[in-house]
């Protein structure tokens, strides 16, 4: 088995670990488990983090086990938190479980001798009562314990309910079960959730009179300090509903150099040694941006398909490079409206234009140009494309080709587009 600790330390994956984690895994087989609440229908990009520790845990040799939080969803985890979450409904809940796991289950390998284990802790705490919970787990770990732990004491100005108060004897009863039913013996997660991690092995000492480990990874933050996986418009959702491929692999792309040297390195599979050479090639010619190109590529596979890449790829090429026509026509309907996604449109009434110029400056809001003097100065020196083909008459109309039945793209100059949306 390959040394998982050293993996990660190389990667800048490694946080922390609690006493004997490593002589542990060099020890034997381990399992390892990560839970994700579905307080959302969608992972994001910051779970990405932690579901590469389980592939890497898995590819060292070892079984990793993804716990769906079922029932701890219906709470939340306060760590770190600023505010109580609010409590979703459970019929919301359920529909963002059953896609999650869909999801999950893309990552891993499910089958062979360290195939991965599923499991969701609502099987085992639906039928345990509030007595037997406070019996059972609560007069094992202290207040003061609970107390000290900084996820909870960061909340103390603010207020914590006792609900969430309650989470992390939630999260050790999980490992305690683990422990015991499965033969899990560590837990890992981001290093926000190392209060909850070790009241797991202490519940599991003092319990169960067992050994039990935590791991850590790094929050993953921006060279600049701002949380990692934050846009303008929300988060960086894995589900494509929710953020489309071509908005995935356009925010790997415009990540920044310092960046894509640290994710490249912890979003994706590929060698040390490739990341190196990766890296000292773009150093070459930054202006090519052969890092952000190599982490998009792998991670947009990684997330969608080999397939789905090469469809933004193409969409990409088509908006900022040298794309013709023929290429635009080949994009499906929801490919091209989220690759521009935020452009402006326009809506007309072909039946008032006579002419590019007054196709352009059409209408008194939204206009691509304000006058019908400066659309025909940009036309005359060549600074207007219609569907990718370069247009430089202002006086004629050419016959409008309009993208399913319906769109024209209009690019102006280099950086600027727009949708002409026809009415009706």
């Amino acid at each position: 088995m390959k040394n998982f600790i050293q993996t990660l330390k190389k990667r800048g994956m490694f946080h922390a670990a609690t006493a004997g984690t490593e002589t542990q895994l060099a020890k034997e087989k381990t399992a390892a488990y990560i839970g994700f609440d579905p307080t959302a229908p969608s992972l994001h990009i910051g779970n990405l983090a932690t579901i590469m520790l389980l592939k890497h845990l898995q590819l060292a040799g070892h079984q990793p086990v993804i716990v769906l939080g079922g029932a701890t969803g219906m709470i939340g985890d306060p760590s770190f938190k600023a505010a109580e979450r609010k409590l979703l409904n459970i019929d919301t809940l359920r529909h963002n479980q059953a896609c999650i796991e869909k999801q999950l289950r893309r990552f891993l390998d499910f089958s062979g001798d360290n195939g991965a284990l599923l499991v969701n802790n609502y099987d085992w705490f639906k039928s345990i009562s509030f007595l037997d919970f406070l019996r059972d787990v609560g007069k094992y770990i202290s207040v003061n314990y609970m107390m000290a732990k900084d996820s909870v004491k960061t909340r103390l100005t603010t207020g914590i309910s006792y609900t969430e108060f309650a989470y992390s004897l939630l999260q050790a009863h999980d490992f305690y079960h683990l422990y015991t039913q499965h033969n899990v013996k560590m837990q890992m997660g981001g290093a926000d959730q190392w209060g909850n991690i070790t009241a797991g092995t202490e519940l599991i000492r003092k319990k169960a009179q067992g050994a039990a480990f935590g791991l850590t990874t790094p929050l993953i933050v921006k060279a600049d300090g701002t949380k990692f996986g934050k846009t303008e418009s929300g988060n960086v959702w894995l589900a494509p509903s929710m953020t489309s491929p071509y908005e995935f692999y356009q925010f790997w792309i415009n990540t920044s150099d310092e960046d894509a040297e640290m994710l490249v390195k912890r979003m994706t599979l590929y060698p040390l040694e490739k990341v190196e050479g990766i890296i000292a090639r773009h150093r070459l010619a930054p202006h090519k941006r052969i890092l952000q190109k190599a982490l998009a590529k792998e991670v947009t596979c990684f997330v969608h398909s080999a397939e789905t890449y090469q469809q933004v790829v193409k969409a990409s090429e088509i908006l900022f490079g040298v794309g013709s026509s023929e290429a635009l026509h080949t994009l499906n309907e929801k490919l091209f409206l989220s690759m521009l996604a935020g452009v402006p449109k326009v809506t007309i009434d072909q039946n008032h234009t006579d002419s590019l110029t007054s196709l352009l400056s059409y209408g008194t809001r939204s206009r691509i140009f304000s006058s019908k003097r400066i659309a025909r100065e940009v036309i005359t020196a060549g600074g207007i494309r219609l569907n990718k083909v370069q247009l430089r008459d202002p006086n004629t109309l050419p016959a409008l080709d309009w993208l399913f039945g319906k769109y024209i793209l209009v690019q102006k100059g280099t950086k600027h587009f727009f949708i002409i949306e026809k009415q009706g």
